[in-house]
């Protein structure tokens, strides 16, 4: 496994890391007070982030996550030390580059099954940053890290397909810009379990699609993006032709829109921990606390210490997740995709914690970005997944060698 930076990699490192300190990093503060602004349309993007995205389509990073033909054409290898320099500034970086989820995996989902039709109404306008989109899979009343508890009905009726349920915590789905909704239910309940679902396109205009509501991230209503809605679809009809792949597909196709999307995830976080441990140590080195200052303490040197061998370890195993995924495939990298999907989250979590904790008061405030960056990166071991879930598929493929 050579992990080593390409002449491509090693100049785009450059002209990311550029537009961070020269756009992005500047721009925190704009963000935060067009948030707070009392006559911003609600759920809207505020300006500052299109803004960034005129500017980082216009010295080509742009789609960066896109390893095939609509994309940067760059492997997952070369795509992490990006994602997570975009990490760095979460709530920034990646809608800057057109690499935020959900709309990354939906691309993905629609380059791989969608019609020519379908990426013609939708993908083009994605990938050109014109609209956004979301994904309406997880439910209130069930289980739904067991996808084939799914209650929602997708009932063909000659030629349309109706829609009626209820779903929650669908990213971006309150943005004014956000115009289809990927959605997941049951067109055969008699079906084998995982042949009962399948993927509408429905546009988020549709007759009977209401949002009931914003739901909060250990509160935060994430209104940078669009936040997090509750939607009741009742009766909704949409065309045969919205369907996305073939009917009993939609277990299989969010299996593999899921892939990329974890790992995306992963080479973000491990940003966010470097950020974390950046403020530490700037924090440590500034504050006197019983005569000494904080970075003289045994404690937040063993703190400083376990945080830099925890990232490095992670982003080894991130890379290696990326270096099979190109070179055996997603489904080859299964066991490395649900092992980083554990343990980065995790890792990132701990040092989030030690740089709060010597923070003090400040970490928990709004001064510092490590409250929100602790909240969003705490949900990830819920996103795409629980952490359990991971762990016993991981378990049950570990046990079998040796039945």
């Amino acid at each position: 496994m050579d992990f080593s930076h390409d002449a491509r990699t090693t100049e785009l490192i450059a002209e990311l890391t550029s537009f961070m300190d020269e756009f992005v990093y500047p721009a925190e503060p704009v963000l935060a007070d067009q948030l707070a602004d009392p006559d911003r349309e609600p759920w809207s993007v505020p300006p500052v982030v299109g803004e960034l995205r005129a500017a980082a389509k216009a010295r080509g990073l742009w789609n960066l996550f896109f390893p095939g033909e609509f994309g940067a054409g760059l492997t997952n290898l070369q795509y992490a030390p990006l994602a997570e320099l975009t990490g760095r500034s979460i709530l920034l970086a990646p809608p800057a580059l057109n690499c935020a989820a959900p709309d990354t995996g939906n691309m993905e989902l629609l380059a791989q099954f969608g019609t020519p039709a379908q990426r013609e109404r939708w993908l083009r306008p994605l990938l050109d940053g014109e609209i956004r989109s979301a994904f309406a899979m997880t439910e209130p009343d069930v289980a739904s890290s067991d996808a084939t508890n799914i209650t929602t009905r997708i009932e063909r009726d000659g030629d349309e397909y109706v829609v009626n349920g209820r779903k929650w915590y669908i990213t971006g789905a309150m943005n004014p810009d956000c115009k289809v909704l990927v959605v997941m239910g049951k067109t055969d309940p008699a079906a084998e379990p995982h042949r009962q679902q399948s993927m509408v396109l429905v546009p988020r205009d549709t007759p009977g699609v209401r949002v009931l509501r914003g739901m909060q991230v250990f509160g935060y209503p994430d209104e940078d993006h669009g936040g997090h809605a509750e939607i009741l679809f009742e009766d909704v009809r949409v065309p045969v032709a919205n369907l996305v792949g073939e009917e009993g597909g939609g277990f299989a196709i969010a299996q593999a829109r899921l892939g990329p999307g974890r790992i995306h995830h992963c080479m973000r976080a491990l940003g966010i921990a470097e950020r974390a441990l950046e403020l530490t140590c700037r924090r440590v080195n500034s504050r006197v606390a019983f005569g000494r200052p904080l970075a003289d303490q045994g404690v937040v040197q063993d703190w400083i210490a376990e945080a830099r061998v925890r990232i490095e370890q992670a982003r080894l195993l991130v890379l290696k997740t990326a270096w099979l995924m190109d070179t055996v495939g997603n489904r080859g990298a299964h066991t490395e995709i649900q092992a980083i999907k554990i343990a980065v989250p995790s890792t990132v979590e701990w040092i989030l914690d030690k740089a709060v904790q010597a923070h003090g008061a400040a970490g928990v405030s709004q001064d510092t970005p490590l409250a929100q960056l602790w909240a969003g990166n705490r949900t990830l071991r819920l996103a795409d997944g629980p952490d359990e879930v991971h762990k016993r598929s991981l378990a049950r493929r570990e046990l079998r060698k040796y039945r």
